[in-house]
């Protein structure tokens, strides 16, 4: 009976059987996944929601994964162009407060692929490193996401 609910929820709800929780201290990162990227593509895009359940801010400083660089932007729209703008100081995490990594928005981007393609169901361990909480190992799952 276990196998069959199990079954259903993850054909009901695809993204739970891919994507964990990971937690560390206050902080819960949710749902960290990458898109696919073709062939030719030299840098994939990253996304996820981290929550701060804590009484006092935090910084994400800096995301470090197996490429040759691992950078965090915002998405700026100025005169109708999109442009990315990278971070810098890193991204604060209000005291309960959520931050999203999604689409259109603040993203990660993994730089240099060199030919090696994100395919779906791969998975990218990726360490997030914050100011006060230290560093979380975490996954993310090549899924095909809407944009």
């Amino acid at each position: 009976m276990k196998h069959i609910i199990l079954t259903t929820c993850l054909f009901a709800f695809p993204t739970l059987g891919f994507c964990a929780d990971f937690t560390l201290g206050d902080m819960v990162v949710s749902n960290p996944v990458a898109r696919p990227t073709t062939a030719m593509a030299m840098a994939g895009a990253g996304y996820f929601t981290v929550e701060n359940g804590g009484s006092t801010p935090d910084t994400l400083l800096e995301i470090i994964a197996d490429f040759p660089r691992v950078m965090m932007h915002d998405t700026s729209m100025n005169d109708g162009v999109a442009t990315m703008v990278h971070t810098g100081e890193g991204v604060i995490v209000p005291a309960g407060g959520i931050v999203t990594f999604a689409p259109g928005g603040r993203h990660v981007m993994f730089m240099g692929l060199k030919g090696d393609p994100f395919e779906i169901g791969e998975e990218i361990p990726a360490k997030l490193i914050f100011k006060k909480s230290g560093e979380m190992e975490i996954i993310f799952v090549v899924q095909d996401i809407d944009k």
